[in-house]
């Protein structure tokens, strides 16, 4: 279904001050079809910057009468003004990127508990607060990728493995400022102490193909054109290459391999984009709803298929395209873990070198 200009508009971080909470709250992103008897709204902040999403809302307020009020922003300035409005706050849900930034929020007080069967039966433990606080809605494996013409796929085994020294100079990877890599340096913490991660931390930086510039997306065109033969990236990045029009982006996906990291042992690393419910939530009723349909089955396909990440829910089907990498063990640890030694990985990675 197309939306149109009135039925959809997104509120901006950068159009809309800290103190304009009523322009917000006016902002209508999706409101219920006419002869729809209307049962509220519900106030969203979202660092979730992908437009497929737009789809979820409209069938969410389809669904329940329900008015979605949408302002997107970056996760920490989303935050930033959480903190700022208080009490106050028109926020009613809270939605990013990482469990490391909803643990964040966490700390700052942002969230508050929720009680449901339908998200505690719909989505595994270790992806949600153990009590409640917030809750995983899809999943991104953190993988290897590979140059086919570089790399034997039988070469590769684990996140730990990377350190070897037949990979110097030879690995591409983000900078120890980017979340994903801090939550990885987290799972390991996890898994073998400070001490230990700092050795492996000091291993990688050895056998840095270049110093990290960049996203995923640089890593992965890196590893196609031999800068590097190796990419540590999320999974979800490499099917827009495949579904791009342009032959070259095409070309890219077709040299690029992927490759789940320790499947003889702890499963490969995964992380979530989440979302809870504001403790100050004027709409908290519609909130929990809006939690729910998000676990549901229908919001489970418009994930998997409108931004090629996995479900939470094994038994629905992943994008074509990311069911062709194959199936693997992901790692069962907390996803709250990656926010508590989040301080120590970087830290550690500091001390390695890892700019």
């Amino acid at each position: 279904m197309k939306l149109s200009r009135h039925a959809f508009s997104r509120r901006s971080l950068l159009k809309v001050g800290a103190g304009s909470t009523a322009a917000f709250a006016a902002t209508q992103v999706f409101s219920p079809k006419r002869g729809m008897a209307q049962t509220g709204e519900g106030n969203l902040y979202s660092s979730r910057h992908y437009n497929t999403d737009d789809k979820l809302y409209e069938e969410f307020t389809e669904r329940t009468g329900i008015r979605v009020n949408l302002l997107e922003g970056k996760a920490d300035e989303l935050l930033e003004r959480l903190k700022t409005e208080g009490d106050r706050s028109p926020a009613d849900v809270f939605m990013t990127v990482d469990a490391g930034r909803l643990w964040r929020a966490d700390q700052e007080g942002v969230f508050t508990p929720v009680s449901s069967s339908t998200l505690e039966e719909r989505i595994p433990e270790s992806l949600r607060h153990p009590d409640g606080h917030w809750f995983g809605f899809t999943k991104r494996a953190r993988v290897i990728m590979y140059n086919k013409d570089l790399v034997d796929p039988s070469d590769l085994s684990t996140y730990e493995a990377l350190t070897d020294s037949r990979w110097r100079g030879k690995v591409l990877i983000r900078s120890s400022g980017n979340i994903y890599n801090q939550s990885l340096t987290a799972s390991m913490i996890s898994v073998h102490g400070a001490a230990d991660t700092e050795e492996w931390a000091k291993g990688m930086v050895a056998n840095f193909a270049r110093e990290p510039e960049g996203n995923d997306r640089a890593q992965i065109e890196g590893a196609a054109s031999g800068l590097g033969e190796l990419a540590i990236a999320n999974t979800y990045y490499l099917p827009r290459y495949a579904k791009d029009s342009d032959p070259a982006k095409q070309d890219i996906f077709k040299k690029i391999g992927v490759f789940f990291p320790n499947q003889e042992g702890r499963g490969t690393h995964v992380n979530i984009s989440g979302a809870g419910v504001v403790k100050s939530a004027p709409n908290r009723d519609n909130a929990v709803k809006f939690l729910e349909y998000l676990s549901s089955d229908a919001a489970q396909v418009f994930f998997a298929q409108g931004n090629n990440e996995y479900p939470v829910d094994e038994g629905i089907p992943v994008d074509a395209v990311v069911g062709g990498f194959g199936t693997f063990e992901a790692d069962t640890l907390n996803m709250n873990l990656l926010g508590e030694n989040q301080a120590e990985a970087v830290r550690i990675m500091d001390r390695a070198g890892w700019v």
